[in-house]
């Protein structure tokens, strides 16, 4: 079996969750779109699946007024559940909405990294409007994110806009340098100017080392927690120094799992401390869960939330968990 620090660097880090404070519902939900738009196949007759809530407001948008509020601003962050197919067709669609008036904001992925970028240039400059050229030119088949086919929709509507695309994560081999060095791996100047030399509020590195110790199914060294989360907000300080970096006049989308697009200590964060007036609008799209059937009752750390039926999985800590039960029972 690969070392649990290996597998956690060469796959995408799962959602992490935070609470934030909702106002009670002001107005009645909108209607749900038919349950046959609907790929993923668990809840959907659940009460909030194709729902749009608005966290600062408390109350619910339509997709229309949704569309007119990310339009105002400069930065939108498009939060994810990487392996749900929903959750892409329906970025697929902002882009289409954000740039429908001619706009052509940068269009940054958090799936590709800033060693790619080169690879993504001569791929635009040669086959500007072929997504799947695109995606051979950074071997996505082998870069350990879910298949080519539920990104491709999201490629596909910001090259047929014209839209920059950005590799907007540090590549792997400087994640797992900063896991085993820490800090120190990186320049004091760039420590800087990602703000990543400021000192983090206890309460935050706590909640990040518990996630950290949570999405590794309890199973990752106590020693290794605070590297691993140095390095998770590493990354988004990297996605959020690319955002302001690669933004065009019409400013910048960031494609990326829901946990970097919370408004409360991810990459509108690091935005926010690197251009305090700039205007961030974070969007998670987020799963439904059968015993939460009011808005209040989810962690949304996010401007908006976009309700939708959730992917079935397998437990990704069985096979962490299977050599301690034979262990345990003798076998």
């Amino acid at each position: 079996m690969r070392s649990l620090l290996a597998l956690s660097l060469s796959r995408p880090l799962p959602w992490l969750g935070g609470c934030a404070a909702t106002k009670p519902s002001t107005a009645s939900a909108p209607s749900a779109p038919a349950p046959e738009a609907w790929v993923s196949p668990l809840h959907r007759d659940h009460p909030l699946v194709g729902r749009i809530w608005d966290t600062r407001a408390g109350q619910w948008l339509t997709p229309e007024a949704l569309d007119a509020a990310l339009g105002g601003a400069r930065f939108v962050l498009l939060g994810e559940k990487h392996d749900n197919a929903d959750h892409h067709r329906l970025q697929a669609e902002r882009v289409r909405a954000l740039t429908a008036s001619g706009r052509q904001p940068a269009l940054a992925f958090e799936m590709l990294d800033t060693a790619q970028q080169p690879l993504i240039d001569e791929s635009l400059q040669r086959s500007p409007g072929d997504p799947d050229a695109l995606a051979r030119a950074v071997d996505w088949e082998h870069g350990g994110w879910p298949e080519w086919a539920l990104y491709r929709p999201i490629f596909a509507a910001g090259l047929e806009h014209g839209l920059p695309i950005v590799g907007a994560n540090l590549p792997r081999p400087e994640v797992r340098k900063l896991v085993k060095e820490g800090p120190g791996a990186l320049p004091p100047e760039t420590l800087a100017r990602l703000g990543l030399n400021a000192p983090v509020p206890e309460a935050e590195e706590k909640e990040t080392r518990e996630e950290m110790r949570e999405s590794h199914c309890g199973q990752l060294p106590e020693m290794l927690l605070g590297p691993m989360a140095f390095a998770q907000r590493a990354r988004d300080a990297q996605m959020a120094d690319r955002l302001l970096s690669s933004a065009t006049a019409a400013g910048g989308i960031l494609i990326a799992g829901a946990g970097h697009a919370r408004t409360d200590r991810g990459v509108p964060a690091y935005v926010h401390r690197r251009e305090p007036g700039a205007h961030v609008a974070s969007l998670a799209f987020v799963e439904v869960e059968p015993e939460a059937r009011e808005p209040q009752g989810y962690p949304v750390p996010y401007d908006y939330v976009w309700f939708t039926p959730a992917v079935e999985r397998e437990d990704p800590c069985a096979p962490l968990r299977a050599p301690h039960q034979k262990e345990a029972s003798g076998k």
